[in-house]
């Protein structure tokens, strides 16, 4: 298929440009994020990754201030030439790889409820921005990103091979940890935007794994509970490197799947 453009994707009816309208946050929003973002932040310096802490400083995300996309867009515009796209909720795989493809990254405008803190059935704003976009300030990982939205807009008419790809997006993206100076440190948005999940995934409970694209595409993941195994780089070079391998073992999966 023909790899969309960013003109032909906000010209999808399935995808309307949309805008955040931060004036319309309510009090109940901002102290949403407040306490969420002090109950994940007291963690994140001993357990998040050195790219991840100082990817939060300097997109300049605060505890008292929900983040305004224009600014974001700026910051990010100038580090990596990444920008976030104003979606509903969850979009479809060809509109979801599409836009990573196209430096895009995808987020909602809306915040959970105060009764309901700790579970979602989609993701919201605090996951997609606290979580997702300080990291897009790194340009391997941002790479590493860009590059695996790519082989998906090859395969996206194969849903075997999108299911594949899913388990490389959701091991390293979402539930990813990397080795910083001896130690575990989180980099996946689904463990950093959960304190729960912060502290099992650096625990002795789950399996620890090294990075292998191979193992990764034979492993299937769980949504409504903990992992039961974690993968670790060495670094997001190590990550934006491995996407010729991930190429490659897909078509020999795919090849041995039939």
């Amino acid at each position: 298929m023909t790899k969309p453009t960013p003109d032909t994707l906000l010209n999808d009816l399935r995808l309307p440009q949309l805008t955040q309208h931060p004036e319309q946050y309510t009090e109940e929003d901002l102290q949403v994020w407040k306490l969420l973002f002090e109950r994940q932040y007291k963690y994140l310096p001993k357990t998040a990754s050195k790219a991840y802490l100082e990817g939060l400083q300097t997109i300049g995300f605060k505890a008292d201030q929900i983040p305004d996309f224009s600014d974001v867009n700026l910051r990010l515009g100038r580090l990596t030439g990444w920008s976030v796209q104003v979606v509903h909720g969850l979009i479809e795989d060809d509109l979801f790889f599409g836009l990573l493809h196209q430096r895009r990254f995808p987020a909602s405008t809306w915040l959970r409820k105060m009764e309901a803190l700790d579970y979602l059935q989609e993701p919201d704003m605090f996951h997609d921005a606290f979580a997702h976009l300080p990291l897009l300030t790194n340009a391997a990982y941002t790479g590493f990103l860009e590059d695996l939205a790519g082989i998906a807009l090859d395969y996206i008419d194969n849903p075997l091979a999108i299911d594949l790809l899913s388990r490389i997006y959701w091991f390293t993206i979402e539930f990813g940890l990397i080795r910083e100076e001896g130690n575990l440190r989180i980099y996946g948005a689904g463990i950093i935007s959960s304190a729960g999940e912060t502290k099992f995934s650096l625990s002795d409970e789950p399996k620890h794994m090294d990075y292998d694209v191979r193992i990764i595409l034979n492993t299937p993941y769980w949504k409504n509970k903990f992992q039961d195994r974690y993968f670790i780089i060495d670094s997001f070079e190590q990550l934006y490197d491995s996407i010729p391998e991930i190429r490659k073992q897909l078509e020999i999966e795919l090849e041995v799947m039939g």
